[in-house]
């Protein structure tokens, strides 16, 4: 009996250690390669865990509802504030993150964490213009503007071929900068005028969808989109395989610029794989093969000497000084403001 007792003793121990040594990981799609979480995974002898979400007001719905328990999010920076004054987030403790000190100064301390306090930079994007190159020559088509979106008279060449993002913020965002305001804008009259802007345009569009646009580019089901520069990278990359060639143009009107930063919750069950994880994430190679692999951009300047010399050209994901002035960052809205702009997409949605 002993030895019975003593055999399922062992069994419990070894199957809760097995779950144990597991890091939940909730991430934007598409944000990460898999290789690199294999390589980590060796690295910790642990078991990665991902949940995907794509966009800010997925991941917040999410946590809300106390669903699963994870370790690390990525959020934007916007949704970092109301992290904090929820109380989601840990602290954190440099000392366990010691490739810290590869991250270039002029991404740290910015406004939603300005000691770094909770969040530790991971990547940037733009939102612009995806486009199929190809096609949108054949048509003769300009993709210069937000108006090739939002104009009925460009989008009449496009039925059905335009895809944007499920995202209010992403899509207002733009809408806003065409007309000439700010992203960040808190003006009533300015989301309304945006909003009618976007129900003009939307009979053109085939819809909106955050997760599978860069697939439908790169196989040709849809012409054009307003998404994300990195998922434009990898549509392209996609695309080459079967002759598609997808481009990205930032719009001269402007648009949005968006640092995502790596999270530790407060309720991580293994807080210390979250540390080991930041990191590894951290080091030179490892931040250059999500840069490579991803396209996206890249706040680590250890990094940079491993970053391949054509993506450091490419200005739509490492902007230089003439497109970083076309760029806004997201800010947090106004509690009245981010109501306004729910119920006006709700509205936009619906119809």
């Amino acid at each position: 009996m002993i030895r019975l007792w003593i055999a399922v003793l062992v069994y419990f121990l070894a199957g809760r250690g097995m779950a144990a040594d597991t890091l939940h990981l909730y991430n934007w799609n598409n944000y990460i390669a898999p290789k690199t979480i294999k390589r980590f995974e060796e690295s910790c002898k642990c078991k990665v865990i991902q949940d995907f979400y794509a966009g800010m007001d997925e991941m917040q719905i999410k946590l809300a509802a106390r669903g699963p328990v994870y370790d690390v999010l990525v959020p934007s920076d916007y949704a970092v504030p109301e992290l904090i004054r929820k109380g989601l987030l840990q602290q954190l403790d440099r000392r366990q993150m010691p490739n810290f000190n590869n991250l270039s100064p002029e991404y740290l301390g910015r406004s939603f964490d300005s000691t770094n306090r909770y969040s530790v930079p991971y990547s940037y994007t733009t939102t612009v213009v995806g486009y199929n190159e190809v096609r949108l020559a054949e048509l003769g088509i300009s993709v210069d503007s937000w108006a090739v979106i939002f104009e009925p008279a460009k989008l009449e060449k496009l039925r059905g071929k335009v895809s944007v993002l499920d995202d209010a913020r992403e899509v207002f965002g733009a809408a806003l900068h065409y007309l000439g305001y700010s992203t960040n804008t808190e003006d009533e009259r300015h989301w309304k005028e945006a909003q009618q802007l976007i129900l003009r345009a939307k009979p053109f569009w085939a819809g909106f969808d955050s997760y599978n646009y860069a697939n439908r580019l790169a196989n040709g089901k849809i012409w054009l989109a307003l998404g994300y520069s990195n998922d434009f990278f990898l549509a392209d990359t996609q695309g080459g395989t079967v002759g598609t060639r997808i481009k990205a143009s930032l719009p001269k009107e402007g648009a949005s610029w968006a640092m995502d930063s790596m999270v530790i919750l407060k309720d991580a069950p293994r807080a210390d794989l979250a540390y080991k994880f930041i990191n590894f994430m951290l080091d030179g190679k490892n931040s250059a093969e999500l840069t490579n692999l991803v396209g996206a951009g890249n706040p680590n300047r250890a990094a940079l000497p491993y970053v391949a010399p054509e993506i450091q050209r490419n200005v739509v994901i490492f902007p230089d000084k003439t497109a970083s002035g076309k760029l806004e960052a997201l800010m947090p809205l106004e509690p009245k403001t981010r109501r306004l702009m729910n119920a006006l997409w709700a509205e936009v949605v619906s119809r």
